[in-house]
């Protein structure tokens, strides 16, 4: 789902990024809102993880290739706007550093799984099948496993979509498509299958093994999103209410040593292969007797990307660039996150000072609402 630059025009492009700006704006607030400081490192390990499980490419029966995404997750245990920020962060890395996905196409990236997954597998999936069920009910696991099932695939539509709907909107006097070339009759049904199928299938064991383990092994983690669900388990309501985010670095190294798995599925995703890196073979496969003009124009737009192809010794050794890859934007992404949360925080406490009233004390530092407080006894 990683559409590169130039399968999409350069309108359908603006458009993505002009519907994903308020939601980034209000996934900013409503984040500012509901992690506190001490869970600001959970959201930077949440967008490592969204970055490290979309490396792992798993092999499609078409011949192609398709990954997970996690974004349902990270809105079970977060927040869906949480999700917003930690899944557009990872993919912003994967453009930029890794070549994965367009720079100019980073709007309608975002869209897809970015917006639409979590919302979709969250609020209509989630949701509805939860409302009803305590914190440690296994009908929670399924649900939210459920959701990240439907959710990819939604976003996997989102994505066919805005790939068929090019040929159609876009072409010269000849009729002759101008960007991506495939129709919606070949594009819903190609991205839906390898979803429907494999990735999906990824995605609900992914969600339902990590929502399984939170319950039983870190249950306070789960009351981040669910403050006022009620406990079924006795031995779990007398249990420590602290969180414990560092139990996810283990799992996270784990997961960095073992990217280099995604190498064993052979070939590129559909929609993702650069037509420039085999002329041929790209016309061939898609009857073209040429390349789009206009994406030949815009797919090496960026150009820069330091591991391209999460590598960095032109395939000598392909499963160390493939592990320096995972452990180098995994730390960009916590350096991103938790130097972010430190401005806003900084931010904040300037504008609470400046708009404080003469004589009045504000509290430096953010309140953490989840944090107990005891009140003082009246004196008579």
């Amino acid at each position: 789902m990683h559409i590169p630059d130039g399968y999409l025009s350069p309108q359908t492009c603006a458009a993505g990024t002009a519907v994903m700006v308020p939601a980034w704006a209000t996934a900013g607030r409503r984040v500012r809102r509901t992690i506190t400081t001490r869970y600001v490192p959970l959201l930077a390990i949440a967008a490592a993880y969204a970055f490290l499980v979309m490396m792992l490419n798993v092999p499609i029966p078409d011949g192609t290739t398709a990954h997970a995404v996690g974004a349902v997750l990270i809105a079970v245990v977060l927040g869906p706007w949480a999700a917003v920020i930690a899944v557009s962060t990872a993919l912003a890395i994967q453009a930029l550093f890794f070549g994965d996905g367009g720079v100019l196409s980073y709007g309608v990236n975002c869209l897809t799984m970015a917006f639409v997954m979590p919302m979709v597998g969250y609020y209509l999936v989630y949701r509805p099948l939860t409302r009803t069920a305590s914190l440690t009910s296994p009908r929670r696991a399924f649900a939210a496993a459920l959701g990240g099932y439907v959710g990819i695939c939604a976003a996997a539509l989102t994505c066919g979509v805005a790939l068929g709907i090019q040929p159609s909107l876009f072409h010269n006097a000849h009729g002759q498509p101008l960007y991506a070339p495939y129709h919606l009759a070949q594009a819903v049904p190609a991205m839906l299958l390898a979803h429907l199928t494999v990735a999906g299938g990824v995605e609900f064991a992914l969600t339902f093994g990590v929502i399984g383990y939170l319950q039983r092994a870190n249950l306070p983690m789960m009351r981040i999103n669910h403050p006022a669900v009620a406990e079924s388990d006795s031995d779990v309501v007398g249990a420590t209410h602290r969180v414990r985010w560092w139990w996810a670095l283990l799992p996270l190294a784990m997961m960095v040593v073992a990217t280099p798995v995604g190498l064993l599925a052979h070939g590129n995703a559909y929609g993702e292969a650069n037509p420039n890196a085999d002329p041929n073979g790209f016309l061939r496969r898609n009857h073209l007797s040429a390349i789009p003009s206009g994406l030949d124009h815009y797919a090496n737009f960026w150009h820069h990307a330091l591991f391209n192809g999460y590598d960095f010794s032109h395939d000598r050794h392909p499963a160390l660039g493939y592990i320096i890859a995972a452990l180098f934007g995994s730390v960009v992404i916590s350096a991103v996150l938790l130097g972010t949360c430190a401005i806003a925080r900084m931010v904040g406490r300037r504008r609470s000072r400046a708009g404080a009233a003469p004589g009045v004390d504000r509290p430096d530092g953010p309140v953490d609402v989840a944090a107990p407080t005891l009140a003082e006894p009246a004196r008579a």
